[in-house]
């Protein structure tokens, strides 16, 4: 990978292809734009494609291209290819992926976003490192590309100069992360504000929440079930107390479970209040231990258990991965803080119902 020259434009090529993702594009110019109202050295940025033609992305909307992939020359600070719905495609294309492969050698960095690591991969350069992809595709290019250590999770991977992020709008984490790394956090942070997005998830968040990937019960016991899950996950939520709420036996529950949510309620219970615990870690200042007890963990150390197993990082380390994105509150608010403490107590338990509803 070849070095960043200081004080010059840091050149940030987009690679894009027929049936690429207009919104995956979208995320990254768009925030390494906005980025240049304070970046110095600022981004230029370009849209590449094979032989410069215009790209249909695959909502049949096209998308000028600035330079012809092919003429394209470095050196660049850094290069991303888009997914998209012509990823096989352009993996199966020789030409183009042997210009990636050029152009990883010409760049300080490189990149993909959702299933663009389909092209990398094709190029070679994901051999050994671990990735990831969007997750409906996470199967696919494992079983396409051995060599390539697939996960699945997390929103984002770095592994050495390469770095593979998630499916679509995954493209704003990556880029705030760039221009943290490149600019430094108030800069990502002004970005953030003016995309008016959330402050750059941890990498390691997982791609789909439970309460999004969890089909919806079509059984009225165990939507009910879900729902008093989900609304208080403090409460005794053991598969005995379950199942008498339910007044079925132990194993007609855990059946129905599996056969309605996938898994069963012991394992849901868990994914539930990890999710929950995590909403608080980062929405709230309440203790671990304070937390473990609102979202039923027996012990800090069961919720530190939990988090990691699910995120890939301590609680203390998730909620000061947040912390680092966020900007510090103003100080003229302290001089509200002593007549609230009531608030205080209530308002991070009105967080988890407030969360749970979002499942509803």
């Amino acid at each position: 990978m070849g070095s960043h020259r200081a004080c010059m434009p840091r050149i940030v090529a987009v690679i894009g292809y027929p049936e690429a993702e207009l919104l995956d594009i979208a995320c990254l110019t768009t925030t390494f734009d906005y980025a240049n109202r304070g970046a110095d050295p600022p981004y230029e940025l370009v849209v590449a494609s094979p032989l410069g033609r215009p790209i249909t992305c695959q909502s049949g909307l096209t998308l000028d291209a600035q330079a012809a992939l092919e003429r394209l020359r470095g050196p660049l600070d850094t290069v991303i290819v888009s997914g998209g719905a012509g990823h096989l495609t352009a993996a199966g294309d020789s030409r183009l992926v042997a210009h990636v492969r050029r152009l990883a050698r010409e760049s300080r960095r490189i990149a993909s976003v959702c299933t663009g690591a389909s092209v990398l991969a094709a190029a070679g350069l994901l051999d050994g490192r671990r990735a990831t992809t969007h997750w409906m595709y996470a199967d696919q290019l494992s079983a396409s590309h051995p060599a390539v250590r697939v996960d699945p999770r997390p929103l984002w991977i770095r592994d050495g100069a390469v770095t593979t992020a998630a499916g679509v709008t995954s493209a704003l984490d990556l880029a705030l992360a760039f221009v943290e790394e490149d600019h430094g956090a108030e800069l990502a942070r002004h970005v953030a504000r003016a995309l008016v997005t959330y402050l750059q998830r941890p990498a390691n968040q997982a791609q789909v929440s439970m309460f999004l990937a969890a089909p919806v019960p079509e059984d009225p016991l165990v939507h009910d079930l879900v729902r008093a899950i989900r609304a208080a996950p403090g409460a005794d939520l053991s598969l005995a107390a379950l199942a008498a709420r339910a007044a079925v036996s132990e194993r007609h529950l855990t059946r129905l479970f599996v056969a309605q949510v996938g898994q069963s309620p012991a394992r849901f219970v868990r994914t539930v209040r990890t999710e929950a615990a995590a909403h608080l870690l980062v929405s709230s200042r309440l203790p671990l231990a304070v937390i473990a007890g609102r979202c039923g963990f027996g012990s800090v150390d069961a919720l530190r258990q939990a988090v990691v197993d699910q995120y890939g990082i301590s609680p203390s380390g998730y909620r000061a991965a947040y912390r680092s994105a966020r900007s510090r509150p103003p100080a003229s608010s302290a001089g509200h803080r002593s007549g609230r403490g009531q608030d205080q107590e209530t308002e991070p338990q009105r967080d988890v119902q407030q969360y749970a509803e979002l499942g509803q």
